[in-house]
């Protein structure tokens, strides 16, 4: 297996030498840029595995790279990595396709171990099927982007990552608890109201383009299940 990529986009050069240093301990392939532009060009470059990328840079809004790097490298985990670490910010990062959120000032420990969650996560989605398809339904894990027929179907980053979960194993009911486990790597957790509504909205979605109850079922006192159907 190759040596895992790391690329740094964060305009506090003092921090990014001591990330450079840490993380190469970790056998880690390293790269720093102070700029969005640079990273911007790393990116497309060198493809990392994980990019650490800062809320704030001085050419950049940390928000609009996240979104635009999800569509253009889906395969990528990024990590935002911010002074601004109120549960809304969170929430924002998490939306336009973040997989993890990490506030400054944070633990060494803890930064390790939260791209070591990210790195296994990115291996088996590399020798996984890139096309999943249930009659009209296909989700393409390569772009992100779900289709019923011809129609493409809009969603956030963590709808995307809830159906994934749920199509992975269809008719397996899933638990609140373990959806918000898979979705959500760190210390982050939805409650449970909010998977619900999450879900809600997902299904709500898919019920536009599909059949009567959606591909998503309520598994009374479990959970949730995946069930395809024909459109």
């Amino acid at each position: 297996m190759s040596q895992p990529s790391i690329l740094i986009v964060d305009d506090d050069a003092t921090l990014s030498d001591m990330l450079c240093q840490l993380l190469t301990r970790e056998h880690w392939s390293v790269r720093a840029v102070l700029t969005g532009a640079e990273g911007e060009l790393a990116l497309s470059q060198h493809r990392p595995d994980v990019v650490l990328l800062d809320l704030m840079l001085p050419d950049a809004n940390g928000l609009d790279l996240c979104r635009r790097w999800r569509t253009t490298h889906p395969d990528v985990g990024i990590l935002m990595l911010t002074a601004r670490g109120k549960p809304l910010d969170k929430v924002l990062g998490l939306e336009v396709g973040a997989d993890d959120y990490l506030s400054k000032p944070f633990d060494k420990r803890e930064l390790v171990a939260r791209i070591r969650a990210l790195i296994r996560r990115q291996a088996p989605e590399r020798t996984a099927p890139t096309l999943l398809r249930f009659d009209s339904l296909t989700i393409d894990l390569l772009r992100r982007e779900v289709r019923v027929g011809d129609e493409c179907v809009a969603l956030t980053s963590i709808e995307f990552k809830l159906l994934h979960e749920l199509a992975r194993t269809p008719g397996k009911p899933h638990t609140r608890e373990q959806l918000s486990a898979l979705v959500q790597v760190g210390k982050y957790r939805p409650l449970d109201r909010t998977v619900d509504a999450q879900v809600y909205r997902l299904r709500r979605k898919l019920l536009k383009h599909g059949p009567d109850g959606g591909w998503i079922d309520t598994v009374r006192g479990e959970g949730y299940a995946f069930v395809p159907r024909s459109v």
